[in-house]
Formats: C-alpha cells, structure tokens, sequence
C-alpha cells in the first residue's frame, strides 16, 4: 500500500467509532487479579498484536471480549454494544465476532465442508446451497478447497487450523480474534497459517491477534500491545515497540523471544 493510500486508510480509521472498547477491565480467578485496569481502544479496520509472557493476561483479554469469559469491572464494548448479562446484546455481538483458538475444535464427525457450513446455517438461516457456496470461496481462499469432503482427522494441524479460520469467516464476522493461533503446530506448519492470516489482514478486517510470532507482528500489526501480571505495559507501532523498547519489562522480554529465536 502506498503512503497516500496508507494515509487514507489511517484517516478513515481514526474518524471512525472504535471497533472494540476496552475500559478498566478487571478480571479475577478466585483471588488471582489476572487482568488489571486494562484499557484499550481498537479501531475500525485496525491489526492489534497482543503480546508478552505466560500468564500475562493475553488469551484472557482476548476471551472477555466475547465474553467466554465474563470481566467484574470495567467495560467492554463492541460495535458500540456493552458486553453485559444481556442475552441479545451478547449474541448480536457474537454474530460479529469470529475466533480462531489454539486447538482448532473442528467437529470431527464432521466433514470439513460441514463444519464450515453448521454456523451460517443454523445461527443465519442461511440456505444450505448459499452456505455451502460461501464455505467454499473461503475454503479456496486459505487454499484447500480440495479437503471438503474430508474429515478433520485426515488433514495436517495445519490444514485443520486453516479450516477453523474458514470456518470463523463463514460467519461473515466484522471482527476476528486469534488466541495464539499457531501454538500447537509443528514449526513446518506455522508458515501455511500465518501466510493465511497475512491474507486476511490485507483485507482490512479488525484484527487481534495473541501470538509470539514476532516476524508477524512486524509485518501484519498496525499496533502492538504488551503484556505483564495483567497489566498493559506498553503499546505502539512495531517499530517502536521493537526497535525502541520503553521498559525493563518488555526489554526483558525481547529479548528472551530473540534469544529463543
């Protein structure tokens, strides 16, 4: 994208209302405080990388937000809709909002055409032949189109999480969340997915994404946020985050993933 394009999108983007609002947000496991007055404001069209160590909060930041996990305070809101205990509000926003896990939670009596096809059809009443249409455009846009009558057991880790972003977008969502998408490939199948996800990005879809995959980061992220005890410690561009780290915390940590690199 050029600088003049580059600059529109940024425009557009900050005359927008925010995709996603994050205000305060609290989280508690019994006595453990794992989220602590996290605030973030995601834009319309934007790419957030959550990143930082174990246990610092990422996955669980990412979960709030459509609430399969619940916040105690603070708020949340998406599309301008609060995520409360209203029924409605969080289905409307479910409906906008797709996820991509760890562990691909394909159905595995289900072939990979079924799979994608069972949301849009029961949650948008989607026709079956519509729904198997668009299940296939997105199946040949992360590049297996020719897996559909299979079964999840018979494709690599890869091509299953491939399915499973497939099976997100089928829902049309406005939003997408990866909770550490890659984490539980083999290193050989880690490229097939991110190369997937790069796709996507350049689509201007509303992105977070919580990974460790650095090169990533730097080439997909309009924004990077990182993490620690379940605090924001830092946010910024890439290269600022990575070229001009601001605390000990995230130098720290830097450089162990460089280290593991």
């Amino acid at each position: 994208m050029s600088e003049t394009l580059e600059h529109i999108a940024s425009a557009a983007r900050a005359d927008a209302p925010p995709a996603i609002v994050l205000d305060k947000v609290n989280k508690w496991f019994g006595t453990m405080h794992v989220l602590r007055d996290v605030s973030l404001n995601v834009a319309t069209g934007e790419r957030v990388v959550i990143c930082g160590p174990s246990g610092s909060g990422k996955s669980t930041t990412i979960r709030c937000i459509n609430r399969l996990e619940s916040h105690q305070e603070g708020r949340i809101l998406v599309n301008g809709i609060e995520l409360t205990d209203d029924v409605k509000a969080l289905d409307d926003i479910r409906r906008e909002v797709g996820m991509v896990f760890q562990s691909f939670n394909l159905f595995p009596h289900l072939t990979i055409l079924e799979n994608c096809t069972l949301a849009p059809i029961w949650v948008r009443r989607m026709p079956k032949k519509e729904a198997e249409a668009l299940a296939m455009d997105y199946l040949t846009r992360v590049r297996i189109p020719e897996q559909a009558k299979k079964y999840p057991g018979q494709l690599s880790g890869g091509q299953q999480q491939r399915v499973a972003i497939a099976r997100a977008l089928c829902m049309k969502p406005k939003i997408m969340l990866f909770d550490e998408p890659t984490s539980a490939l083999d290193p050989e199948m880690i490229k097939e997915v991110l190369d997937t996800m790069v796709g996507l990005a350049e689509t201007g879809m509303t992105m977070i994404c919580v990974t460790h995959e650095m090169g990533f980061a730097r080439k997909v992220a309009d924004r990077v946020v990182f993490m620690d005890r379940g605090e924001v410690v830092e946010m910024g561009t890439p290269a600022q985050v990575f070229e001009n780290p601001q605390t000990e915390r995230l130098k720290t940590f830097l450089s162990q993933i460089l280290r593991g690199h």
